[in-house]
């Protein structure tokens, strides 16, 4: 018995090595695909034109880091600005820095404090773009942990604010920005996401952030379906490290960008997939994430931030002493 199902296999040697060399085929098909896509969209796919959204864009968050960064960017490409933060002076400082710069543009700033009233808040927005073709909606207001913690480890005032400005912040200023490019049928909407909540599989000690900016994934996912036939783009942008205050990195390198080579990648990404990372070498990180068992990465994911807390508490220990 033994003996004819090994004659048979023998015998039917050229079919079974035909299916494996078709597989081998279509995997490496497959691979060269998506590598000649990877190639076009990071280096070859032209940039849309903003402009064609409407003159204005609306930033929130414009005052550091990603958002003052997308700021110029934007200024950059000849668009009026709204630039929403909850410091009047620094909104001054950047506003004053944009039109030295690029003098042609217009720019309203208002003031809101995202972790404060926002029906106020809110209003002042509305006001401030009644009659403006607001094109182009940046979404960057967000906070983070001071440094890593367990839940538990959490206070009051930041679990609310953590949710109030990365949820209800994005979620209200979207809803206020929309009709108006609904009437207008057309616009643009980024949602900046995170990798804590999209590239790695889960994110200890940031879980209440993490699980903020997975909102912010499945928020922009659907409302990029919702409204993509009424000519409106919406986008989650999803940042890995950027040398940015919040992620407490000063000095950017190839894996870590800074915020300005940030922004001009985001600004090529505006209007084309519903969830992306525009930074390639990120992309090249996710890629590799993707690759590996989740328990690998919660591994080295937990020590890391173990790491950030310890060294979090020994900072706030030295100034009480």
């Amino acid at each position: 018995m033994e003996s004819c199902f090994i004659d048979k296999l023998i015998n039917d040697r050229p079919s079974w090595v035909l299916v494996l060399f078709a597989l081998g085929s279509l995997s490496l098909v497959k691979f060269f695909l998506a590598f000649v896509r990877w190639v076009y969209v990071n280096f070859l796919r032209p940039p849309k034109d903003l402009k064609k959204y409407g003159a204005w864009a609306l930033v929130t968050g414009p005052t550091d880091g990603i958002g003052k960064s997308f700021a110029f960017q934007l200024a950059r490409k000849g668009l009026n600005l709204v630039l929403v933060g909850r410091n009047p002076d620094k909104l001054k400082d950047v506003s004053d820095s944009i039109l030295a710069k690029f003098g042609k543009i217009q720019i309203k700033t208002v003031v809101v404090d995202f972790s404060g009233d926002l029906s106020e808040g809110m209003v002042r927005i509305r006001e401030a773009i009644e009659g403006l073709d607001v094109g182009v909606l940046i979404n960057n207001a967000g906070i983070s942990y001071p440094y890593a913690r367990f839940f538990h480890e959490v206070d009051e005032d930041l679990l609310k604010n953590l949710i109030k400005v990365n949820v209800e912040g994005t979620t209200r200023v979207t809803k206020i920005v929309l009709p108006g490019m609904l009437k207008r049928k057309k616009g643009a909407i980024v949602n900046i996401g995170s990798g804590a909540a999209t590239v790695i599989p889960s994110d200890p000690l940031y879980s209440v952030y993490a699980g903020t900016k997975a909102y912010i994934d499945q928020f922009s996912r659907s409302l990029y379906v919702e409204y993509k036939k009424s000519g409106i783009d919406v986008q989650c942008q999803v940042p890995l490290y950027v040398a940015t205050k919040m992620a407490s990195i000063r000095r950017s390198s190839f894996l870590v960008p800074s915020t300005d080579g940030y922004a001009k990648a985001g600004l090529r990404w505006i209007g084309y997939e519903p969830c992306c990372t525009p930074y390639w070498p990120h992309s090249l990180l996710w890629a590799l994430a993707s690759l590996l068992p989740d328990f690998v990465i919660d591994t080295w994911r937990l020590g890391f931030c173990l790491g950030i807390r310890k060294r979090g508490q020994l900072k706030d220990s030295r100034k009480k002493e």
